[in-house]
Formats: C-alpha cells, structure tokens, sequence
C-alpha cells in the first residue's frame, strides 16, 4: 500500500447532479483505498482551497458532474494552484460540456451529427421557424446539463413550445436536434500508450422509456450489453469516431462519448462525457472491467498518470 502521497477525492458541490456525484466519489474514493493509505473526500464548496492545501494534497480525482466542475472552472482553478489532477483540461471540459461548442466541432472534423437547430434566449425563433428547420419529431436539450437533464422529446408544436421553454429554466441556450430513432450505445476512452475505446455498449431500457436520469441511476432501471451486438464493421466504426471525438476536443485520461445507432446509416454522436460516472450503475467502469480493469487498477492507474504528467512524464 501506498503511503508518500495523499490524494483527494473531489465531488457534490451545487450542481443539479451533486448526489449522483457525491455517490461516485464515495465508490472511487473506497477503490483508492485499497493501494493508497492516504484519501480523503472532499466536497466542491467555497474552503475547498484550504482542503487542498491545509490536507497537503499531492493529486485530485475529480468525480464532478455538472456546472460547475465538469465545464473547466474546477481544472482552471487546479492549475493556479499548481495541484496535478485526473482527467481533461481546461478548454476540453469547457468544449465538451456546452453540446452547442462540442457539435461545432465535431462538424469541423467530419464527425455525424444530428440536424440541429441552436436557440439563444435573446433571440428566440417562434416554433414555426423551428419546426420549418428542424421538423417536429425533435429533442430538445439543455446545451449546458448532463444526465439528460432538462432533455424533452417532441411530436408537434405545443410539445416543441413547452420544451423549449422548460430547457431554459438550465441556461440561456437550449438545442432542438431532429430525432434519430435507433440504439443508445455508448464507447469509453482510455488513454495509455494509445487512445484505446473500450468495448461497446448498448443501454436497453424497458420499451417505452429512454435513458434519463432515472434510468441511469436506478439499480435495475437499464440493461448493459457488453460487447454489443453489432456488425464487426459497425462495431469498428463506433469505437473509431469515439476516439475522433476524444481528441478533436483534446480530452485527457478518459472520457465516455454517447451514440445513437440508427438501423441505417452512420453512427450520431449525442456528446462526449469528460467525467463519467463512476456509481455502481455507472456505463464507464463496466467497460473497463469487460476490458479485463478491475475498479481498483483502473482509478490507480488514473492517480499514477495524473502524477507521472505532472513530472513531466
């Protein structure tokens, strides 16, 4: 067991997913403690500088999930602080929390996206424009939440209308994408000698509901398919444009990119997770552990890497 350095476990803090967090760093923070003797939980509050420092912090895990942490300010304020860290930097989180940035980019580079429509509330469209671009079978999204929070599915203009209008209770941009029906799966990213995607997973919810925070987090709620049951080629095609999005927004250490998979035609990248969740119902760690890395070598291994770059390794 490993005693020259100490590690913090950073989650909660305000945002609307701080409990799902709270439970991550609460399963990291036990599978730490099986190689490292000094852990510690800390919470994303206003004394959580003299945490750091007064605890003499060598390394943070951040398990944050949501604005803010997840979006860049917690990683910027690591940096002035000079503490190396698990996971993205600054400009990726930044770039992969806002799905209006993110698919901007991801068209640069060629990535499949949704048709889309971006609404600012300075400057919102009426719902016939909407609809003349988008069409009526729609989801609309919050472009700032994750854990599909805020996130409506639309059939006809007063369903479009209420979504929209529910979507900026989270920030001041929502994105009505067009709906593509078809599988929910989703890739993890680990980054060792190479960017490796993990094995694929296909997330079965029972018929008539969708993936949403309920169904996330609720043991029982949705079914894991590992490796899912795809087409060599079209399981090949999932794994290589999640590593292209992994780097096209320069994420770091890992990440979880989310796809729908229609019947026909290319894979729809939805979004890339800087921070997956790490709970007992969580997608990521059941990746790594199909992949043949157990809970525990997996976080190490994260601690060792955060350590080993800030070194200059």
């Amino acid at each position: 067991m490993r005693e020259d350095i100490s590690i913090a476990v950073v989650c909660g803090g305000k945002s609307r997913e701080c409990e799902v967090s709270r439970v991550s760093g609460r399963c990291v923070a036990g599978a730490l403690e099986k190689n490292y003797r000094n852990v510690i939980i800390v919470e994303l509050d206003e004394s959580i500088g003299k945490s750091l420092t007064e605890n003499r912090v060598d390394v943070v895990f951040p398990v944050l999930h949501g604005v803010p942490g997840e979006d860049g300010t917690f990683q910027g304020f690591l940096d002035v602080l000079g503490i190396p860290y698990v996971g993205s930097g600054v400009l990726a989180s930044a770039y992969a929390i806002d799905k209006v940035v993110a698919k901007a980019i991801f068209t640069k580079y060629g990535l499949p996206v949704a048709p889309d429509m971006v609404i600012e509330k300075t400057k919102c469209p009426s719902v016939k424009d909407i609809i003349d671009k988008v069409g009526y079978d729609v989801v609309v999204k919050p472009a700032g939440e994750g854990s599909a929070i805020g996130i409506t599915f639309c059939r006809d203009e007063r369903e479009i209308d209420k979504a929209v209008r529910k979507a900026f209770n989270y920030g001041d941009k929502v994105l009505v994408e067009k709906r593509i029906e078809g599988k929910e799966i989703t890739v993890g990213i680990l980054e060792r000698n190479n960017i490796e995607a993990l094995p694929v997973i296909e997330i079965r919810t029972p018929e008539g509901s969708w993936y949403d925070f309920e169904h996330r987090y609720t043991p029982g709620f949705s079914e894991h398919i590992i490796p899912a049951l795809l087409q060599k080629d079209i399981y090949k095609r999932v794994q290589e444009l999640a590593v292209m999005a992994h780097k096209v927004l320069s994420c770091r250490d890992l990440s979880r990119v989310d796809f729908i998979l229609p019947d026909k035609g290319e894979p729809v990248i939805l979004e890339v997770n800087t921070i997956p969740g790490m709970t007992p119902t969580s997608l990521y760690p059941d990746a790594a552990r199909a992949f043949g890395i157990s809970f525990e070598e997996l976080v190490a291994y994260f601690v060792e890497r955060a350590l080993k770059r800030s070194k200059g390794g």
